[in-house]
């Protein structure tokens, strides 16, 4: 099983959904998600979106990097620009990817909607890919 932490700044919107939706459709992947500056809670659209999709799970929640900074993850996925730029070290070495999608917090439910679609069609392939990579980078070392 692969270990994946999604990293935003407030981990309450895009990356609860994309570690939500990498659970439920990529097998032999386990994602977790943190921020930043976590906000502490979880957007109630995200949340609303995501048992709408049967896809929340009640431990989903809105935690700051230093809960995970010790866990062992093989990839880092960026998902927003300042957590991008601002993205810490991890103890043991892990290949980190940038995928950016917009903030939907404030707005609509109908925003929440378009991230979930742009987050399952965009960044499910290209963590799936960054994953099979690793094993590829392994075997030539």
């Amino acid at each position: 099983m692969k270990k994946v932490l999604i990293l935003c700044t407030g981990n309450s919107c895009r990356s609860i959904i994309a570690e939500a939706l990498i659970n439920a459709k990529l097998d032999g992947i386990s994602a977790d998600s943190s921020g930043v500056k976590a906000s502490g809670r979880v957007n109630p659209n995200a949340q609303k979106l995501l048992e709408e999709k049967g896809i929340w799970k009640s431990e989903y929640h809105s935690k700051t990097i230093d809960k995970v900074i010790d866990n062992a993850y093989d990839l880092v996925v960026t998902v927003c620009d300042h957590a991008n730029e601002t993205c810490p070290m991890f103890p043991k070495a892990v290949k980190v990817i940038h995928v950016g999608f917009e903030d939907p917090d404030g707005k609509g439910f109908e925003a929440f909607e378009d991230t979930y679609k742009e987050i399952e069609e965009v960044l499910l392939p290209k963590v799936a890919n960054a994953v099979l990579s690793l094993d590829d980078d392994k075997n030539f070392l």
